[in-house]
C-alpha cells in the first residue's frame, strides 16, 4: 500500500501529532508499505530542521510560519503536484486544520480516498484564547472543522469523548481509532536501573515523593491547577516538557523541577522515577502521556473530562478528579501519597494500569489503521462536500 501522510506537525516539533505520525511511519516500513510525508518545514537558520527522510520515507516540506511556537505549514498547489507524482493509494491527513485542509482538497481533486485523524480540540483552545468572544469563535471553529472533515472519506477519533464531540457537531463518517504505546520503553522494571536511581536521588534528595507531569507547558494544558499540590510537604512536582508557560510556572510552582524536553530512554527514566503521574488539561482528545505513564506502572491522576475518561479506570488504575471543584486534585493526590497503605495502593494501581495498556502496541494500532485505509479504498464512490 502507498500512503501519503499530510501532517500539521512533524519533527523537530515534539507533540502527540508528531509522535503518532512517526510511530505509524515506522510500522508502515516494518510491514512493507510505502509512504511519503508532507509537513511544515523549518527556517534555514533554525537550530533544528525537519529531516529529509524518516523511517526510510521521503519528507516533503512546505513553507511555514511560526504561530505561538508552532510551525504552521502554508497550503499551496504544490501539494497536489506532490500527491500526483507519488500516486498514493490513500491520503492520511493528520490533525488537519491548515496544511491538512489543502491535502484533503488535493486528494478529492485527484480522486484519491482519504482518512482524516482528529487529534486536537481546536475549538476549545480557540475559546480559551478569545476572551469574551470565545463561544462565538469556538462555534466558527466547529464550522471550519465540519467543512474540513466533510472532504474526508473517514474521520478517526482517538477516544469516545472525542467521537461524541464530532457526532454532536455533525461531522460525517466517523469511527474510533486509538493510539499505541511503547510498553517496552516505558516499563516498571526501569525503576531498577542505576541511572533511574541516580535521577530520582537528584530530584528527591531528601526522599520526597515525586509527582510527575509530562507534556507541553502551555496555557491550554491548564497547569495552574498544580498550584493545589505545589506546596505539599514531602512531595516534589516534576514537569517534563517545554513551552511558552515555562517562566510563569516557575513562579507559580515554587520548588517544582522544570526538567525540560526529554526523549526516548531519558524520558522513560523520568517516568520510572515518579511515584504518581498527574495531568491537568480538560481539552484532551486522548492523552498519550497518560498511556505512557500507565505502561511505566504509575497510577494516573487526571480530570474526569475528555480523553482521560477512556484511559483511567477510576479507583483501579488511577483517579479521576472533578476539574470544576477546587481542591479535588489535591484530594486525589493526597489519597495516593498519604497513609500507611498508600505505597501498596500506588503499586497495585500501576500494575493494573500497565495490564490495561500493554497490548496497545503501535504495530497493532497501525494494523487497525491500515484496515481503515482499506475500508475507504474499497468504497464504491468518493464522498464529496
Amino acid at each position: 500500500m502507498r500512503v501519503a501522510i499530510v501532517t500539521e506537525s512533524f519533527l523537530p516539533a515534539l507533540n502527540g501529532v508528531t509522535t503518532s505520525v512517526c510511530k505509524v511511519l515506522e510500522c508502515l516500513r516494518a510491514d512493507g508499505h510505502d509512504a511519503l510525508v508532507i509537513a511544515p518545514g523549518t527556517s534555514p537558520w533554525s537550530t533544528q530542521s525537519t529531516p529529509e527522510r524518516y523511517a526510510g520515507f521521503p519528507v516533503h516540506t512546505v513553507t511555514s510560519v511560526p504561530v505561538r511556537q508552532f510551525r504552521v505549514g502554508l497550503p499551496s498547489y504544490e501539494i497536489e503536484t506532490v500527491l500526483h507524482r507519488f500516486a498514493p493509494d490513500v491520503v492520511h491527513a493528520s490533525s488537519p486544520f491548515v496544511l491538512g485542509v489543502r491535502g484533503l482538497t488535493a486528494a478529492r481533486a485527484l480522486g484519491l480516498p482519504s482518512v482524516a485523524i482528529y487529534q486536537t480540540d481546536m475549538p476549545s483552545y480557540i475559546r480559551q484564547h478569545s476572551g469574551p468572544a470565545g463561544d462565538l469563535t469556538a462555534r466558527a471553529a466547529w464550522g471550519w472543522i465540519r467543512r474540513i472533515h466533510a472532504q474526508a472519506d473517514l474521520t478517526l477519533a482517538p477516544s469516545t469523548a472525542a467521537l461524541e464531540d464530532l457526532q454532536v457537531h455533525d461531522i460525517p463518517r466517523t469511527s474510533l481509532w486509538g493510539r499505541g504505546v511503547d510498553a517496552d520503553l516505558f516499563h516498571p522494571e526501569r525503576r531498577q536501573d542505576p541511572e533511574t536511581a541516580a535521577l530520582r536521588h537528584s530530584l528527591a534528595p531528601d526522599g520526597e515523593l515525586l509527582v510527575g507531569y509530562v507534556g507541553r507547558l502551555a496555557p491550554e494544558k491548564e497547569l495552574h491547577r498544580l498550584s493545589e499540590i505545589a506546596r505539599r510537604p514531602g512531595t516534589r512536582l516534576v514537569l517534563v516538557g517545554e513551552g511558552p508557560s515555562r517562566a510563569d510556572l516557575a513562579e507559580l510552582l515554587p520548588g517544582a523541577v522544570l526538567a525540560g524536553r526529554r526523549e526516548g530512554l531519558d524520558l522513560a527514566r523520568h517516568y520510572a522515577a515518579f511515584d504518581a503521574f498527574v495531568h491537568t488539561g480538560t481539552r484532551e482528545t486522548f492523552g498519550q502521556t497518560l498511556q505512557e505513564a500507565a505502561a511505566a506502572g504509575l497510577p494516573v491522576i487526571a480530570p474526569a473530562r475528555g480523553g482521560p475518561i477512556d484511559l483511567v479506570d477510576h479507583g483501579r488504575t488511577g483517579l479521576l478528579y472533578d476539574p470544576d471543584r477546587p481542591g479535588s486534585l489535591a484530594q486525589a493526590v493526597a489519597s495516593l501519597l498519604a497513609g500507611p497503605h498508600a505505597a501498596a495502593r500506588r503499586e497495585q494501581m500501576g500494575a493494573q494500569g500497565r495490564a490495561r495498556v500493554v497490548d496497545r502496541s503501535w504495530p497493532a494500532l497501525t494494523e487497525q489503521l491500515v484496515q481503515h485505509y482499506a475500508r475507504v479504498m474499497g468504497g464504491a464512490r468518493r464522498f464529496v462536500a
